[in-house]
């Protein structure tokens, strides 16, 4: 094996895909720079801490463990030596309107039961489905998941068995395909939404996600997600890595058609044989490599793509225990698919909402001081590009009209108990995370947007720049922009060899 170790490399942006590129390029012995704009480590996984609540400002389901473990592997190290990560069950408890609610978790003779509940001929029809999605979880993840789509040949090789499983068609065409009762329909095809995905576009691809949960389990890390993205940190520092906060990159520099290192902000230059970017594939291309006819051609390309949704978020600390709520709760309005093509295509913010209730203390109570709770509300709404919304005035409006249908439905006197409260807009997406029209998880993950047609882990001018994380193949959530580190990490590895 050729020596890499004389190579150097700069990673942009602490999220989770930068910080497991930064640890595999570390293990594989390429003195890396981890560079992040904010005073924290976390991206969108970042942290705030009020009045002795924590509150995880992102994602809170973690899925595929053994993906965060195999960063790890040949160190002498476990994730288990970093942090400790927790089973959720359920899963996720759905509620709809009508007083229905089912318990989605992986113990099968429960769900067939409660699918039986439901309609009685749902729980063959959910077995195909569940068989389908194991399917897609060995093609389209363990197979596909981690393989960088460079060239147009190497998705064309994965072409026949991407047909065989009728990728063109919607994750919810295919499951309403096995499963008729229209609750039990949205319970199966909602997870899209988890990626920035319209589960009536997206490629039913992605309906692998189900297999994924169903075999690796949902997890919470104790202490709360920041608590695994610091386990990461000092795992990639005690690997001998260089760890940056407060360091915004101004310019990603060039000499010819090569990239040579990073200028931040402060004016310091990080020289690098090899950078790569995990902020947001817009912002990387036209404001870093704005100065470059590369970077000017490449994100108006990127400006003309679809983007996903975005998020409303509400952070609020209560004076008292909720043991009436389930870990992950999703709470689904009187409307689907005509609520989701208004979050999707706007002009303007749906008078109605579906919601996703985050209640932590369900498995960690530190997430809040002794006998009170930490909570978040989640509820996908149009990104600034279709729907011109001034945050500032609607936000706090939005919050109020929130805290109100959780008083009424799930929650009793929870304006009496509210000890504090912190929003989250698409505005704050645009400034705090340079998010495109402040898009919550990049490119929209539909069929001509994934795989050869997303955003390519290495660049096709620029040999030795590289991009990790939602923009970039496979997608986003936290198994995809950590399968985009493995991707992107193989192809710096290779070329760095290559170089020797």
């Amino acid at each position: 094996m050729r020596d890499v170790t004389s190579k150097r490399a700069v990673v942009i942006g602490a999220g989770f895909g930068g910080i497991a590129l930064a640890i595999r390029l570390q293990r594989a012995g390429i003195q890396t720079t981890l560079v992040e704009k904010r005073d924290k480590p976390g991206g969108r996984a970042y942290v705030w801490k009020e009045e002795g609540f924590t509150f995880d400002a992102g994602p809170t389901v973690i899925t595929d463990p053994d993906c965060l473990k195999e960063l790890f592997e040949g160190t002498g190290s476990e994730l288990k030596d970093y942090v400790d990560l927790m089973p959720v069950d359920p899963f996720y408890r759905l509620c709809w309107e009508d007083g229905a609610s089912f318990d989605y978790n992986d113990d099968q003779e429960a769900m067939e039961r409660q699918i039986g509940a439901f309609n009685p001929r749902d729980v063959e029809g959910y077995n195909k489905f569940h068989e389908y999605s194991e399917d897609l979880y060995q093609e389209g993840y363990l197979k596909l998941g981690a393989v960088p789509f460079q060239s147009f040949w190497s998705m064309i090789k994965a072409a026949p068995e991407l047909a065989r499983l009728e990728s063109w068609n919607s994750v919810h065409a295919m499951v309403a395909r096995y499963i008729e009762d229209p609750h039990l329909r949205q319970a199966f095809s909602f997870h899209t939404l988890l990626v920035g995905g319209d589960p009536f576009k997206t490629s039913s691809v992605y309906a692998l996600i189900h297999a994924l949960e169903r075999r690796g389990g949902v997890w919470f890390a104790r202490g709360g997600t920041s608590a695994l993205i610091n386990g990461l940190i000092k795992f990639f520092q005690d690997l001998g890595g260089d760890f940056r906060l407060d360091a915004p990159v101004a310019r990603i520099e060039m000499e010819g058609d090569s990239a040579t290192g990073v200028t931040l902000e402060s004016g310091e230059f990080i020289p690098a044989e090899m950078v790569a970017s995990n902020a947001d594939v817009v912002h990387t291309y036209g404001k870093m490599l704005g100065h470059t006819p590369r970077g000017v051609a490449k994100a108006k390309s990127l400006k003309s793509k679809r983007f996903s949704m975005s998020l409303f978020v509400l952070h609020f600390g209560l004076k008292t225990p909720q043991p009436q709520l389930a870990h992950h709760t999703i709470c689904f309005g009187a409307r689907y698919r005509e609520l989701i093509s208004e979050i999707f295509a706007g002009p303007k913010l749906p008078e109605d909402f579906s919601l996703y209730l985050h209640a932590p203390c369900a498995t960690d109570p530190s997430m809040a001081p002794e006998g009170m709770s930490s909570h978040y509300v989640l509820s996908p709404v149009p990104h600034l590009g279709v729907a011109d919304i001034d945050w500032s005035v609607t936000g706090p409006q939005y919050r109020e009209k929130i805290i109100d249908y959780l008083e009424e439905r799930y929650i009793p006197n929870l304006r009496r108990d509210l000890v504090t409260t912190r929003i989250y807009t698409p505005a704050d997406f645009k400034e705090d995370l340079h998010a495109h029209l402040g898009s919550a998880f990049s490119l929209e993950p539909i069929l001509t947007q994934s795989a050869w047609f997303r955003t390519h882990n290495r660049d096709d001018k620029v040999p030795n720049l590289y991009v990790v994380g939602a923009g970039t193949h496979p997608g986003a959530g936290i198994p995809g922009v950590v399968g985009s580190a493995k991707a992107t990490a193989g192809l710096m590895l290779e070329d760095a060899k290559a170089a020797v």
